[in-house]
């Protein structure tokens, strides 16, 4: 028997690939590829929704600091920083620009007339489909511990209980329908609460 007789024989098993081994291994790539693009879609979706989140928390916590700064204002029952705003774009009842360079404003309440008018501005144009309610209330979560738009029996003077900073905007659910929020469905995404008394 000549020695190199097994190694021919093997040799002749090892050639190489068939059409069917290398048509599998492309299906098994492809599947691989489309399963990596899919995950890339959602971590984008995720980063997108993690950006506005923190972006809506910035606001909350600017409004919250401007309230501070005139709590002889924000402690009124009525005051302009409270109210509901939606729409496109996003304003108050009352707009002023007295906080503009070469203006001045007159009295605290044109001040803080001044800064929603302003802060909503930015809020508007950061936050797509962006809507705020800003009120005294005693329960800003359902049953369920959800957040819900409507300010349920508020206090009699907004500096005897917090004032929540709700904030809501267009965005993708779960099933990838986009959702506004003035629809029904729509929840605030960012509530912060303001303690004026602390």
């Amino acid at each position: 028997m000549n020695i190199r007789e097994p190694f021919r024989c093997m040799e002749a098993r090892t050639k190489g690939f068939s059409l069917v081994e290398v048509l599998v291994a492309v299906a098994l790539l492809s599947f691989g590829l489309l399963g990596m693009m899919g995950l890339q879609a959602s971590a984008l979706k995720f980063t997108r929704d993690a950006r506005l989140q923190a972006v809506a928390v910035g606001f909350g916590r600017e409004l919250g600091e401007m309230m501070h700064a005139n709590v002889a204002v924000a402690a009124q029952p009525e005051n302009p920083y409270l109210g509901v705003f939606s729409g496109d774009p996003l304003m108050p009842e009352r707009a002023s620009n007295c906080l503009n360079s070469g203006n001045a404003c007159a009295s605290p309440i044109d001040v803080a007339h001044a800064q929603m008018s302003d802060w909503l501005a930015r809020v508007g144009a950061a936050l797509p489909g962006a809507q705020v309610t800003v009120c005294a209330d005693d329960d800003p979560y359902d049953a369920h511990g959800l957040p819900v738009w409507n300010c349920a029996a508020p206090p009699p003077a907004a500096a005897r209980g917090a004032i929540y900073i709700k904030i809501g905007w267009t965005r993708a659910n779960a099933q990838g329908k986009l959702v506004t929020s003035p629809d029904d469905a729509a929840r605030p995404l960012v509530v912060f609460p303001v303690v004026l008394n602390a």
